[in-house]
């Protein structure tokens, strides 16, 4: 009946939508008292020791990395430099907000920030063009995801953390889901806009844009070589990207004052209050259901009711398009994750591939009422109707389920490079 009891009382929680720091607090106390030594001081011992990672370092680091880049110059850069590269194309414009985005995304490995300062250039601009509304919030909103899969990526350092999983792996098994994305998005925007009149290249803006986002462009070579080639750990990459966001904003643009550093640096850290005391509980819980070999015992009830790899991958991708609906990709990540993981394992999948389905899973999530981020985001950036955001995504959550079905079935997408 314990059991039972922890389950209806995180249902209630949610049901009440209690925020998540309660939902997890409540479970850890009613866990460590009905199964532990009923020593609440428990929580914040195990806690602390999980949290205790130098690889956790990194979520604050990129974070105001970029925050950092969306306050300066360096997205206004990148995005003149991609309208020079793909403004002739058929849909150029759009083509140019999908390629600004990933390579953002290559930057900050935040959906929200790269929506925030992408979002704020391109919208206007597809609308100046005449682009239709709501392909314009559509497009933005979608290419903003890219974020999530296109390494580095907050979520793939939550999975790992709450999995044993290697950050880099993940980061390199995330560059094929990244690109099947981008390719997609930057496909239909050509085919729904191919009667577009072209310009032709312009060589000299093609050049003058390089030079003027050439240290902008450096970045993602700086932080993606370096984590590749081994030269640089997950954390220590994220310390360069901060170093280097500050010397190029400061120093050598100067879009950055003092007064802008402290403004950001005060945003960043209201975020992180309101993420590490969430993180803290639900790797205290993490601990204790992982002593107590709670997951070992959901594997072989799980076991019982999936028996192949095919019906598992049915029935979690279900659970998670539902699950990204109702709840951000961080919380469902750091609930959800410690427990599919081993399931997925035992049903022979590699630990790796499964991080990048779960995460591309709930990327949907943010296009996706009532929670979807991205949508709450844009309605209050771009001050449009809720609903209209809603049926503006629509082409691209379908977009977004075609890559999924690929990203599930073809292992070898996520994984080419690391074999």
């Amino acid at each position: 009946m314990t059991g039972l009891g922890l389950a209806l009382m995180v249902l209630a929680l949610l049901v009440l939508r209690q925020n998540l720091m309660v939902v997890l607090g409540c479970a850890a106390a009613y866990a460590y008292y009905a199964w532990g030594d009923g020593s609440l001081a428990n929580i914040v011992l195990d806690g602390w020791d999980a949290l205790n990672k130098d690889v956790l370092l990194s979520i604050p680091l990129y974070l105001l990395a970029g925050n950092i880049m969306a306050e300066g110059a360096i997205a206004a850069r990148l995005v003149r430099f991609m309208r020079a590269v793909a403004g002739p194309v058929p849909g150029g414009l759009a083509v140019t907000t999908v390629l600004s985005c990933a390579l953002f995304a290559a930057i900050v490995g935040s959906s929200s920030v790269t929506l925030l300062a992408v979002g704020a250039i391109m919208y206007p601009a597809l609308l100046q063009a005449g682009y239709g509304r709501a392909f314009s919030l559509g497009i933005v909103c979608a290419g903003a995801t890219l974020g999530i899969i296109i390494p580095p990526s907050i979520p793939l350092i939550l999975y790992g953390v709450m999995t044993n999983t290697s950050i880099a792996d993940l980061f390199l098994a995330g560059v094929g889901p990244g690109l099947l994305l981008v390719g997609l998005f930057g496909a239909y925007a050509i085919a729904v806009n191919w009667r577009r009149r072209l310009p032709s290249w312009n060589l000299r803006e093609l050049r003058d844009s390089f030079a003027s986002g050439f240290w902008s462009l450096l970045l993602p070579a700086i932080i993606l070589g370096g984590i590749y080639s081994g030269y640089f750990t997950a954390t220590e990459s994220a310390a360069m990207a901060l170093f280097y966001a500050l010397f190029v904003e400061m120093v050598i643009h100067r879009e950055l004052d003092l007064y802008g550093l402290v403004k950001v640096t005060g945003n960043t850290t209201r975020l992180l209050g309101s993420l590490f005391p969430v993180l803290m509980m639900a790797l205290s819980l993490n601990v204790f259901l992982s002593y107590q070999q709670v997951p070992e015992q959901i594997v072989g009830i799980l076991a019982e009711w999936f028996t192949s790899p095919v019906s598992f991958l049915i029935g979690t991708n279900l659970l998670l398009l539902a699950v990204g609906m109702l709840m951000d990709i961080g919380s469902a990540i750091l609930i959800l994750a410690p427990i599919l993981q081993p399931v997925a394992q035992a049903q022979g999948l590699d630990p790796v591939h499964f991080g990048i389905m779960m995460t591309v899973n709930l990327e949907i999530g943010y296009l996706t009422p009532p929670m979807g981020l991205n949508l709450i985001v844009a309605m209050s950036a771009f001050r449009e109707d809720f609903w209209t955001i809603c049926r503006a995504v629509v082409p691209f959550i379908l977009i977004m389920l075609l890559a999924l079905l690929v990203v599930a079935t073809v292992p070898k997408l996520s994984l080419f490079l690391l074999r």
